[in-house]
Parts: C-alpha cells; sequence; structure tokens
C-alpha cells in the first residue's frame, strides 16, 4: 500500500528529498518489520506441540535442504535485482536497464517468493 501510494503521490520521494533515499528508508523498515516477523514466527514455533514423526534427523535435516535452497533463491534473488530492485525501486521510478533474466529468474518466476516459502517450510520442519 505504501509503496503504491508512493507510485501515484511521490510522497515518500518528496518528504526525503529523493528517491533513492525514499526507497532505501522504506526498504529499511522493510527489513526491520521482516526480522520483526521472522522472530513472531519461531517463537511461535517453538510453542506449538510436536509431531513424533519430526523429532528424526531426517526431518531436521529435510528442513535444512528446504532452508538451504530458499536461501540460495533469496540471496540470489537479491543479489540480481539490487537493494533498490529487491525493495520496491520500481514505485520509486528507480528502473533496471534491462529486465533481469538471469539466475535464479532463468528458472521460475517469482524466486524470492518461492525462496521465502521453502525458508518458512523448513524452518517449521526443523
Amino acid at each position: 500500500m505504501v509503496a503504491r501510494w508512493e507510485h501515484k503521490t511521490r510522497g515518500l520521494t518528496n518528504f526525503f528529498g529523493s528517491a533513492h533515499t525514499a526507497c532505501y528508508s522504506l526498504g529499511f523498515l522493510i527489513i526491520l518489520l521482516n526480522v520483526y516477523r521472522s522472530h513472531s514466527f519461531t517463537e511461535a514455533m517453538r510453542k506449538q506441540p510436536k509431531l513424533e514423526l519430526l523429532e528424526s534427523a531426517e526431518a531436521f535435516y529435510s528442513g535444512l535442504a528446504l532452508l538451504g535452497i530458499g536461501s540460495l533463491f533469496v540471496f540470489s534473488s537479491y543479489y540480481a535485482l539490487g537493494f533498490t530492485g529487491t525493495f520496491l525501486g520500481d514505485h520509486f521510478g528507480i528502473l533496471k536497464k534491462q529486465k533481469v533474466t538471469g539466475f535464479p529468474f532463468n528458472i521460475m518466476d517469482n524466486p524470492m517468493y518461492w525462496g521465502s516459502t521453502a525458508n518458512y517450510l523448513g524452518i517449521t520442519v526443523m
């Protein structure tokens, strides 16, 4: 909602005086909120009853594998897009010169979303 509002009004750009400063500020806020969400998710998972099936080394290593694959997709997406490409720079008028088509975007659409999903699933199984 904030990014759409920015795209329509340029309110953050005007407030910060620069599209890049506004984008970096919003990106930093998103990172802080993500840390809080991840902490809350982990704490909620710790308080849940556990299945005996998941109390095995196989389940732990399966979760670890999902976490590794998810992290690969998330970090490689970030590397390919950069900070402003990852954190809504297009809504601030900050565009890449060309469409990103390299890894992991040559394997799937939305690799950062799939990677985040794999990360949370991996943590859940672990």
